[in-house]
């Protein structure tokens, strides 16, 4: 090593720690996660316990109760969640063992919230004898070993201060929020009305393929019993045909496009926001894919890079709102290869002509990327066989298949990589058999065409991926939370035979990610949930025969990662010639890390200098 150490060369002592390159998330919504950082978060937070259920002392005090002075139990489940990366939202459900109340639940914005202190917030419970939903005030105390001691106020009383610092008609956002944390039921207007009497509320779920709209939202939509489906998305409905505010995957472009745009200002915080907390995990290139989801506009991811929009998307004005402003003034801290709607592919060809795929060292124009289904979690993943728990369905086919076949040539003839989201089983089928026939219809050539999830596949469909060169790039960190629902809402033998096939998949080209904020950007959580498949609760592992070794789940995250996204020659390795992108882990053993699978981050270096902490 001495013999490499030249003019200018800095020498680190990192004391026997362990050092891998530069973690590659190959799937993030880098400013959609940074601008929820900015709104009321609702998903759990990255070092809070996680949501299992633990018998923990709880003491009521309700009018009724007091006077009984009664001592009841109560199962409890309590996360903590992040917002604006300073103060939290404490999710809480509480089943009690008493006839007199036997379920509560808690979910609220709270301000300043920590382990030691009590805090203020709304109490929904579902009421014994008929079902109504009211709220009223609690306060929650979180002691040591994390005993919670429940102390409900005035069980009739609203909120004081509701919805406090919004004015009267402004909009309140959030989201994160996971109906399978509370046992699967999906939340309507209703539960949130009565805390948002005088703004409209949109709070999407945390796969960002379903939200909830309060009924100021909805009237402002002029979403009635009367509206229909649009093609790719649903309205969902009450038995009496009413919106309950529950919108899926194309339909929410009725609520998101009455919602006012971020300001420029906030985008470009949410993108230093979102750059920090990926340093802080090793991560240190991503593949971006915007802010564009079902329901969104394609003109966001545009205006997210160059800061101007029109109808003809006019991209080459030097003007930069967000990643060209951070570029040019120097506010990049990780690399970021860029992938943008699919129906704007020929503007990313004509920039790509104009400018070259890469812009600086920080910035890259990757691809194009498309939809095929919506997610398992909103029943909208597409397929062969209909959901166990919805009989009926099948899900969500969110594209026309001939407009995206015709848009997949175009943008494969231009050069331009190909990704396309799919979880279901028949969204993946139909996503392979297109790409065959462009392979076919435009001829050979280094393409690595793209599926995003791959979550669940038929069988005789992971050997497709390996014909056709195509990358699988999955999150491990979905499987934790998709195990149980995965199995309530395929069966357990569909569920079984075809989810999350890491090793599986091995022999053609994995590639590994977060889908940030979708679930935590967090490379060595993700990487143990690969070697180990053990979900929350469980003592074995979900498909054992799937787990993969820490090697390959490391090259999934670093050098399979920078190759589907072609930034190979670049990034990946710890190699002469490319970016020393690096990571110094908290552990000296391999041997430990290899049997455990847990290690923090202790800095994390971009381009040789040190970036974290």
């Amino acid at each position: 090593m001495q013999d490499l150490v030249g003019h200018g060369t800095e020498v680190l002592n990192l004391e026997g720690k362990a050092v891998v390159p530069g973690f590659i998330d190959s799937h993030v919504h880098l400013l959609w996660g940074g601008l929820q950082t900015l709104q009321c978060a609702l998903a759990p937070m990255p070092l809070a316990p996680p949501p299992l259920p633990t018998l923990l002392s709880v003491v009521w005090l309700s009018s009724e109760l007091e006077e009984m002075n009664t001592r009841l139990q109560f199962d409890i489940d309590v996360w903590l969640c992040s917002f604006k990366l300073r103060d939290y939202v404490l999710g809480v459900r509480v089943t009690s063992h008493s006839s007199d109340c036997r379920k509560v639940e808690l979910f609220k914005h709270v301000h300043r919230l920590s382990f030691l202190h009590h805090v203020k917030l709304g109490l929904h419970q579902k009421s014994n004898k008929d079902g109504i939903l009211t709220w009223h005030w609690a306060y929650v105390f979180l002691t040591d070993g994390m005993k919670a001691i429940v102390a409900a106020i005035d069980l009739n009383s609203k909120s004081e201060d509701e919805i406090e610092d919004l004015k009267h008609g402004s909009w309140l956002l959030g989201g994160g929020w996971n109906n399978d944390l509370w046992g699967g039921e999906f939340p309507m207007a209703s539960w949130i009305d009565d805390v948002t009497p005088h703004n409209p509320a949109w709070l999407s779920r945390m796969d960002g393929h379903m939200g909830l709209a309060n009924s100021m939202a909805l009237k402002i939509a002029a979403i009635t019993n009367n509206t229909g489906d649009p093609e790719g998305g649903g309205v969902v409905r009450s038995t009496d045909g009413e919106p309950t505010g529950l919108l899926i995957d194309s339909a929410m472009k009725l609520v998101l496009s009455c919602i006012p745009e971020v300001s420029i200002d906030e985008r470009r915080e949410a993108l230093v926001r979102a750059s920090n907390h990926a340093l802080m995990r090793g991560v240190t290139t991503v593949v971006d894919f915007g802010r564009y989801l079902p329901g969104t506009s394609a003109e966001h991811p545009w205006e997210d890079f160059s800061g101007f929009i029109s109808r003809l998307l006019k991209m080459l004005l030097m003007i930069a709102e967000v990643y060209r402003w951070a570029d040019i003034s120097g506010q990049m801290k990780i690399r970021v290869c860029l992938f943008f709607p699919m129906n704007t592919w020929s503007q990313l060809q004509g920039l790509i002509h104009e400018k070259g795929r890469k812009l600086s060292q920080w910035l890259y124009l990757g691809g194009v990327k498309a939809f095929a289904d919506g997610s398992l979690g909103s029943n909208s993943a597409l397929f062969y066989e209909p959901y166990v728990d919805d009989p009926q369905n099948f899900g969500l086919q969110v594209m026309d298949m001939e407009s995206l076949f015709n848009m997949t040539v175009e943008s494969d003839k231009s050069g331009l990589q190909v990704a396309i989201h799919a979880i279901g089983d028949r969204a993946n089928d139909l996503i392979l058999d297109m790409y065959e026939s462009v392979v076919a219809k435009n001829g050979m050539r280094d393409r690595r065409f793209r599926i995003e999830h791959a979550q669940h596949l038929a069988p005789g469909t992971v050997g497709r991926f390996r014909e056709g060169g195509v990358v699988a790039s999955m999150q491990p960190d979905h499987l934790p939370g998709d195990a149980d629902s995965a199995i309530r809402k395929l069966g357990a033998e569909r569920a079984q035979r075809g989810s999350y096939l890491f090793r599986s998949l091995l022999a053609g080209n994995l590639s590994f990610g977060s889908d940030w904020p979708v679930v935590e950007i967090n490379p060595l959580s993700s990487i143990k949930t690969a070697m180990t498949r053990i979900p929350p609760g469980w003592e074995n592992a979900w498909i054992p025969s799937e787990c993969i070794s820490l090697s390959d789940a490391l090259n999934a995250y670093t050098i399979s990662a920078a190759r589907a996204c072609f930034l190979d020659e670049e990034v990946g390795s710890l190699s002469p010639g490319k970016f020393a992108d690096f990571v110094v882990l908290s552990t000296e053993s391999w041997d430990e890390l290899m049997a455990e699978g847990s290690a923090s981050v202790k800095a994390s270096y971009v381009g040789g200098v040190q970036a974290y902490p």
